[in-house]
């Protein structure tokens, strides 16, 4: 058996990236084949002409390949086969012959190369091929599904199907299907590129060794299955111009990329199979993957998801692995797949989100998304007192506000996204009606399309009494159930509430937003969000995800796990307090809002009295408070008084629906957190 070329392409070069050698010519400069090109030119196989250029867009040609398949391989030196029209003891000439020898390529019948004369793409392939039986690589082929598979010549099918099914070849897509264009010139970028994927694809495909038998088949070699995408490769990238440029170094392992990054102050990144990993700092947002947002775990082995993100949103960058990303988000630490992150260097950030007083006092958030590269705004309610107009301040959990350009940092809980909805609203169903009917009615006004037929066709229309009727029997706030049903129907007018009555986005998911479930009526509907929802897992203390009965964010609340949009929480806090202040302002600030600030290793037990030894209704399960210490349980403080044990208790609205309105916890457990 020949003798298996072991190309090691993925392992850390010689040098740090600083000492490789790099193409100095602007030509190949964000050239879509640009890695390929650098690849082979640090390993002296592709060259630069007498002025210093590479290319990369000219044909390549039959002596041009051949000199580079002899270089790669570092072929042995042969004399077996000489062609006429070539020069004798020429460069050229000699990496013509010794890939020749090698049985990689033949001649014409007439004893001629024709060096000069310019290959074809099934030509190359058909070399490749050569050069693979060389190498004794397993060849498989499989079946072509060109549009023009049919123009490629007999001698070279096997040639190209083989390469297909090793993915060297992906052809050209366009519009009506692939094509491989089998006659068209190949240039010397494709060059790169194919000889790369066939290398790496080496690695893969070593043949097993005789003292290796496959225990699956004794006697028969193993045939290894090759991924449908490129083998793991590493790189490190240094920024200039306002891009990320990767070195021509490539590493098989990310510990020898991480040396790397480490050793040099211009490394900024690593990056796998063209992923970027890890950075020195910068931002996180959720990237585009199948599942529309990105899933956030309690620890690095990635089991327990914990809450999520919608895609393009920000998130504070901690660090990262190889196979997590470590990320803060309200304070607490969690870790992500890095496939499911775009990481952004601090030098390429685009945009970010920022909080802004407006004249009015009233706190406005401007949205960024990272994938769209597009802006929203909306307000939440009145801002702090210490917050100004005129000032930016940014914030990842909406409580703490970092005044731009200062250390200067706010603590503010926007008051309807941390109020229980176990709070009544001191609205009437007929009130609630009225708000409906003339913020349709402001819809249309808009201008809209959408909004034209609102103030007749929304599904809202009418509901007042009956969110008032369940207030009552279920004890959730009614401001809170319209709040949601706008936000989450646009008004009543999107395609599930008109056509299924499902006016809270019920099963509606960010990978199918056409599904969702059916009502015969939004009462229903209502129905469905309270009883399924909200009081058997969100609000309800011995819920599945139960983190506190408010809006809340992606630390407490129902935002942890109730949707994937970051700010939820402060969005339906916004419209609550819009419905509010439209009204006569009888809802903002009626109750005295507290939070648990206990930490130990147990939960908080709320009795039926201010005593310790009294029945316990629940316990609060334990929650770490994040970072700042933050986020414990949110609570509705009622009243105070001195229980039997010398401590102050206070009464506080119970989460639980049945078995009580109120319960007791004693003062050293809480904070007041109502400004």
């Amino acid at each position: 058996m020949k003798k298996l070329i072991t190309f090691t392409l993925l392992t850390l070069l010689m040098f740090s990236p600083v000492f490789q050698i790099q193409a100095q010519a602007s030509d190949i400069k964000g050239h879509q084949m640009e890695s390929d090109l650098n690849y082979w030119i640090g390993k002296n196989v592709i060259r630069a002409d007498a002025k210093g250029n590479y290319n990369p867009n000219r044909a390549v040609t039959r002596g041009e390949f051949a000199s580079y398949i002899a270089r790669a391989l570092k072929l042995p030196v042969s004399t077996k086969y000489t062609f006429k029209d070539l020069k004798a003891n020429m460069g050229l000439t000699i990496e013509i012959q010794n890939a020749a020898g090698a049985g990689i390529l033949s001649g014409y019948p007439d004893g001629t190369f024709k060096a000069s004369e310019k290959i074809t793409r099934q030509q190359m392939a058909g070399m490749m091929y050569k050069a693979m039986r060389y190498m004794d690589l397993p060849a498989q082929k499989t079946a072509l599904k060109f549009k023009d598979s049919k123009k490629i010549s007999a001698n070279f099918v096997d040639a190209v199907s083989t390469a297909v099914n090793l993915n060297i070849i992906r052809g050209d897509h366009r519009k009506d299907g692939v094509y491989f264009n089998p006659k068209d010139n190949a240039t010397i970028a494709h060059a790169s590129a194919f000889l790369f994927r066939l290398f790496a694809a080496a690695e893969v495909l070593k043949p097993t060794e005789p003292s290796e038998p496959n225990p699956n088949e004794p006697g028969k070699p193993e045939v290894p299955s090759v991924p449908e995408v490129d083998p793991e490769v590493y790189k490190v990238s240094t920024i200039s111009g306002g891009k990320l440029l990767p070195t021509t170094a490539l590493y098989k392992t990310y510990e020898d990329a991480l040396a790397a990054y480490n050793a040099s102050s211009s490394v900024k990144a690593i990056g796998k199979n063209n992923r970027i990993i890890k950075i020195k700092s910068g931002r996180a947002f959720g990237s585009e993957n199948p599942k529309q947002y990105t899933s956030l775990y309690s620890d690095s082995t990635l089991r327990t998801e914990v809450t999520y993100i919608q895609k393009g949103y920000e998130m504070n960058y901690i660090g990262s692995s190889e196979n997590h990303v470590i990320l803060e988000v309200g304070g607490l630490t969690f870790y992500a797949k890095p496939n499911e992150v775009d990481l952004v260097p601090t030098e390429l950030v685009t945009g970010n989100s920022f909080y802004e007083v407006g004249t009015d006092g009233v706190l406005y958030h401007d949205t960024y998304n990272n994938l769209t590269k597009t802006r929203g705004v909306y307000s939440i309610g009145p801002a702090a007192s210490s917050m100004k107009n005129g000032k930016r301040y940014t914030s990842l959990d909406g409580v703490h506000f970092d005044e731009v350009g200062t250390k200067n940092t706010i603590t503010h809980y926007p008051y309807f996204q941390f109020q229980s909805v176990r709070q009544p609203s001191s609205y009437s169903g007929a009130e609630l009606d009225y708000f409906i009917t003339e913020i349709l009615k402001d819809r249309q006004k808009t201008g809209l399309a959408r909004y034209k037929d609102a103030p007749t066709t929304s599904k809202l229309i009418g509901l007042g009494n009956y969110l008032k009727a369940i207030e009552e029997t279920h004890r959730v706030n009614a401001l809170f159930i319209l709040a949601t049903a706008i936000h989450e129907s646009d008004y009543g007018i999107s395609g599930n509430s008109l056509t299924k009555n499902n006016i809270f986005g019920i099963k509606v998911f960010d990978s199918s937003p056409e599904s969702g479930g059916t009502y015969k009526h939004p009462n229903n509907s209502v129905d469905a969000f309270i009883n399924e929802y909200m009081n058997k897992n969100y609000a309800n203390p011995l819920g599945g995800y139960s983190y506190g009965a408010v809006p809340g964010n992606k630390v407490v609340g129902f935002n942890v796990r109730y949707a994937s949009d970051p700010n939820w929480g402060s969005k339906i806090a916004g419209h609550m307090w819009r419905i509010d202040t439209f009204l006569g302002k009888k809802d903002y600030k009626q109750a005295d809002l507290g939070r648990i600030i206990y930490t130990g290793p147990v939960g908080v037990n709320v009795r039926t009295s201010p005593d310790p030894l009294s029945a316990k209704l629940f316990s609060y399960k334990q929650k770490d408070p994040g970072a700042n210490a933050a986020f414990g349980y949110p609570v509705v403080i009622v009243d105070e008084t001195v229980g039997s044990d010398g401590f102050k208790w206070y009464k506080v609205i119970a989460d639980s629906n049945p078995p009580a309105d109120y319960g007791w916890i004693r003062s050293d457990l809480i904070e007041r957190i109502t400004e």
